[in-house]
C-alpha cells in the first residue's frame, strides 16, 4: 500500500502550492458533477410543473416581453 501511495503523494501533494491547485481543481470538477446531477434529479421529480415545461400553454407569441 505504501508503495504504491508513494508517487501519488509525491506527484500530487508534497509541494503547498501543488496540493492546493489539486484541491481546487478537485473541488470546481466536484460541484460541475454534483450541479449537473442534481439538476437532472430535480428536473426528473417535477416534470410538468416546471416553467420551461408549461410556457408554450401561457406564451401566445414568441419570446417578447410585455414593455
Amino acid at each position: 500500500m505504501a508503495s504504491a501511495s508513494r508517487p501519488i503523494y509525491n506527484l500530487f501533494f508534497r509541494k503547498n502550492f501543488t496540493m492546493l491547485g489539486v484541491v481546487f481543481a478537485s473541488a470546481f470538477a466536484f460541484e460541475m458533477v454534483w450541479d449537473r446531477t442534481t439538476d437532472k434529479i430535480w428536473d426528473k421529480m417535477n416534470a410538468g410543473r416546471q416553467w420551461k415545461d408549461i410556457r408554450a400553454k401561457y406564451v401566445e407569441s414568441g419570446d417578447d416581453d410585455d414593455e
